[in-house]
């Protein structure tokens, strides 16, 4: 629930925060740029006052920063400088300048992948007193977010700032990549269910006498859509039994190779997504879709006229 502007006061804001009912925590986040010893145009640095634990920001390697003179960087940020984990870099800004320790890489595509985060302590020379502030905050269980933003709005309004709810959310570049993965997840469902459907639609039509010679048996009509979807269906579980652990497999290494090619380093975090009961989910995926495939062929199995089908050739 950031607070964007200039506040006059940002004690005050602060201190309006934290003394309205609903509040969990607050942190209080400045940004500026900053050049970087070794790197040309310098990075976005952004640094951090009061409790950070609802940072929505997932670790590759090492840890959030904890003590002064500490700071985490993006993956991009140090393939750029050549900064290891536990490296040192200067960091200057109108001839002021800090050094900061990397203790931690972050996953993080803000800023073009190049934005530095560490704690006020940590950068004091290099903050201006005219400074952006934004207030980032988080309520507590149980508290509506659109009552509680409207209560601090009115709070903290008279001293310069203002309230809006938002989402802790991904990044556009997230989801891009979600979205196409969606969007190529449904094409491929779609072919899966038309292959299905034309192979179907070939092995009912080759087999038309035999349906013809089971309904004069006796066989029901509901009978014949059973057999003809119980038979793609053992198939589809036997592919979604093999298929399964293959794209598990192909998503491990499919997911590091979409990062690298946006600068990042994907936390394992978030490439190890499948627990058993999504597995189970998605291995009975080959069903439905065998099953969705052959609706349309069973259907017509089960209209077919006996006489005609005897008659088939």
């Amino acid at each position: 629930m950031p607070l964007p502007g200039k506040p006059a006061d940002p004690a005050a804001v602060a201190a309006a925060i934290a003394a309205l009912p609903g509040t969990a925590s607050v942190y209080r986040t400045a940004v500026t740029q900053v050049e970087v010893a070794g790197l040309k145009g310098g990075a976005p640095l952004v640094a951090y006052e009061g409790s950070t634990a609802g940072s929505p920001h997932t670790m590759v390697s090492g840890r959030w920063f904890a003590a002064a003179g500490e700071a985490v960087a993006p993956t991009r940020f140090l393939r750029a400088t050549g900064v290891r984990v536990g490296d040192t870099v200067t960091l200057s800004e109108q001839g002021r300048t800090v050094r900061v320790r990397i203790v931690g890489e972050v996953f993080d595509l803000g800023g073009d992948g190049m934005t530095l985060r560490s704690d006020t302590a940590s950068v004091a020379p290099l903050r201006p007193p005219y400074m952006p502030a934004d207030f980032a905050v988080t309520v507590a269980p149980g508290t509506d977010p659109a009552d509680y933003a409207e209560r601090l709005d009115a709070a903290v309004s008279p001293l310069g700032a203002e309230a809006a709810v938002t989402e802790a959310g991904k990044s556009s570049v997230i989801r891009a990549m979600q979205a196409l993965i969606v969007m190529l997840t449904l094409m491929l469902v779609v072919v899966a269910c038309l292959g299905v459907l034309n192979t179907v639609v070939l092995d009912t039509r080759d087999r038309v006498r035999d349906l013809g010679v089971y309904k004069a048996l006796g066989m029901t009509p509901r009978q014949t859509v059973v057999q003809v979807l119980t038979s793609v269906g053992t198939i589809g579980l036997v592919a979604g039994a093999v298929g399964v652990p293959l794209g598990v497999a192909l998503h491990r290494q499919v997911m590091p190779a979409m990062g690298r090619a946006v600068g990042t380093t994907i936390p394992s975090a978030d490439i190890d997504v499948y627990g058993a009961p999504l597995l189970v989910l998605l291995a009975t995926a080959g069903v439905v879709i065998a099953t969705a495939g052959a609706l349309l062929p069973a259907g017509w199995a089960a209209r077919a006229a006996t006489a005609r089908a005897l008659r088939a050739e």
